[in-house]
């Protein structure tokens, strides 16, 4: 699925202002999914804080563990070089494959929980901003995880 020069402008222009933010907005991202989708802890055994209260803190209490932030911030730097890539599929699939193959590979991490952070990703952009950006960064999100989904 392509996107025209519109929406991938729309797109970037939603993106720059939830990454303006990068630290607060991935920790929100990503304290969700551990929230919602519990079992994604596991991959995070480096991560000793988050396993040690992943089960009972809250999800703004996991969003303020440092380790959280530090690899939200990691999270939203390899998104952002992907959303930087939206006009040039190439480039994207350039990207996308090394992140691709080290978290199928080494990580060991399931495709599907790229699609559920992809979500949370998308519905934090509703919050923040408005229905419209949701429905614009969608598209841009879809793009990219296919593109991740492809590389695995």
């Amino acid at each position: 699925m392509a996107l025209s020069a519109e929406e991938i402008q729309n797109a970037t222009g939603v993106w720059s202002k939830i990454f303006a933010d990068a630290e607060s907005n991935g920790s929100v991202v990503l304290s969700r999914m551990f929230k919602e989708y519990p079992h994604t802890v596991k991959y995070f055994k480096n991560f000793p804080e988050l396993q040690s209260v992943g089960e009972t803190a809250s999800a703004a209490e996991i969003a303020g563990l440092a380790e959280v932030q530090g690899h939200a911030k990691t999270v939203f730097t390899a998104f952002n070089d992907m959303v930087q890539h939206l006009e040039n599929i190439d480039a994207l699939k350039e990207t996308a494959t090394p992140l691709a193959k080290k978290h199928s590979e080494e990580l060991k991490v399931d495709v599907k929980d790229f699609k559920i952070l992809c979500d949370n990703l998308v519905d934090l952009v509703g919050e923040k901003q408005d229905e419209d950006a949701k429905s614009t960064f969608k598209k841009a999100v879809d793009v990219i995880y296919e593109n991740i989904k492809a590389a695995y």
